[in-house]
């Protein structure tokens, strides 16, 4: 039988049933920019089964993890920034 050509992280990624990304939020140079976004989509998910920040957190986690190697060093930063701004957006302290 013929594998799928498609990666479980791919299905996930496209078909979440856990909130609509803005399309190309994670490439944006500026990390309040990829964290407003991505908590705006958390907090107007009616599918999502968490809070809206592990929601959001949980989002932009998978897609660094996901990512993994083929990140930049500076791309990377980008995205870690992102989650202390996500944290600071929620009202809690940041990582550091």
């Amino acid at each position: 039988m013929a594998r799928s050509k498609k990666k479980w992280w791919q299905d996930v990624t496209e078909h979440s049933d856990a909130m609509d990304l803005k399309e190309g939020v994670f490439t944006s140079d500026d990390p309040k920019k990829i964290a407003r976004s991505v908590k705006h989509s958390a907090e107007e998910s009616h599918r999502r089964k968490s809070s809206p920040f592990r929601a959001a957190m949980s989002m932009l986690t998978f897609y660094i993890n996901r990512a993994g190697d083929q990140l930049t060093k500076k791309r990377r930063g980008t995205l870690e920034k992102a989650k202390d701004e996500l944290r600071k957006d929620f009202g809690r302290e940041p990582k550091g």
